[in-house]
C-alpha cells in the first residue's frame, strides 16, 4: 500500500527475495524431473518463462538493492512491483524509469498493475516492455469505455439516441456492428452482452494501443506517437 514505512518496504523486498529463490528451485526441480520422465523442459508449459519481480516501493535505495538481488539469481524476464497502489502519478512514473535502467534490456522488463492507455505509452517511453492491468475490463464492466477521444462512459444519457460507434476510429468488432445507444440500453437495462461487448472494445483498444508502440518503434517514430499522446484527445 502507499504510503508504507520503510520497515514495511525492507520486509516485502527480503520476502520476495526469498519467494524467488523458492520458485527457482522449484522449477529447477521440475525440469530435473522431467528430464527424468523424457519429458524436455518447457515441453509441459510451452512459450512460459519466470520472471523475478523487483520490490521496493517508492524508495530507490531499495530498489537497487532488490533489482541486485534478483538479478543475481537470474530470471528471464523482470517485472516492477508495488506500483499503481496510490502513489502520485509523477512518483510512479519516475521510480519506474529508475528501476528499469537497472535491468537488462536485453530481457523483458513488465510493469505489474498499470495502467491507463496514456500509461502505455509513458512507461514504453520509460523502459518498459510488458503491462498487465485490470482497468479494462474492470471498467468495461462498469460501462466505463476506452476510446480514441478520451474515456466514454456509456450509460449517460447523452448517448441515448447516439448512433455512432463507441470509437469512430476504432476497427473492432463491437465499434463496427453496435451503436453507443444499443450498448447503453444493454447497461440500463442489465443485460450481460453489455459487459462482454464494452469489455471486448476495451481489449481491443488497449492491445492495439500496444501495436501502435510497437509499430512506431520499428519506423523510428516513436518520439512523435509518444508527443500525440502527449497532448491528449
Amino acid at each position: 500500500e502507499y504510503p508504507a514505512s520503510h520497515e514495511t518496504l525492507r520486509r516485502a523486498v527480503s520476502v520476495t527475495t526469498r519467494w524467488a529463490r523458492r520458485v527457482q528451485q522449484h522449477y529447477r526441480e521440475a525440469v530435473l524431473q522431467g528430464s527424468a520422465a523424457g519429458t524436455a523442459p518447457g515441453e509441459e508449459h510451452p512459450g512460459s518463462s519466470l520472471f523475478g519481480i523487483v520490490q521496493g516501493g517508492a524508495d530507490k535505495a531499495l530498489r537497487r538493492e532488490s533489482a541486485e538481488q534478483i538479478l543475481e539469481l537470474g530470471f528471464e524476464g523482470y517485472a516492477l512491483g508495488g506500483l499503481s497502489v496510490g502513489e502520485p502519478k509523477s512518483e510512479m512514473y519516475d521510480v519506474t524509469e529508475y528501476t528499469a535502467s537497472l535491468l537488462p534490456t536485453s530481457q523483458p522488463r513488465y510493469l505489474m498493475g498499470v495502467g491507463t492507455p496514456t500509461d502505455l505509452a509513458e512507461c514504453v517511453a520509460r523502459g518498459i516492455d510488458m503491462f498487465d492491468c485490470v482497468m479494462p475490463t474492470r471498467n468495461a464492466r462498469n460501462a466505463c469505455v476506452f476510446t480514441s477521444e478520451g474515456k466514454v462512459i456509456i450509460k449517460s444519457a447523452r448517448y441515448a439516441r447516439d448512433e455512432g460507434p463507441l470509437d469512430p476510429a476504432c476497427a473492432c468488432p463491437v465499434c463496427r456492428r453496435y451503436s453507443r445507444s444499443y450498448i447503453r440500453h444493454l447497461f440500463v437495462a442489465g443485460e450481460m452482452l453489455a459487459g462482454m461487448l464494452a469489455t471486448y472494445h476495451n481489449l481491443y483498444f488497449y492491445l492495439d494501443s500496444m501495436r501502435k508502440i510497437r509499430q512506431a518503434l520499428l519506423f523510428g517514430e516513436f518520439e512523435e506517437y509518444y508527443s500525440r499522446v502527449r497532448a491528449g484527445p
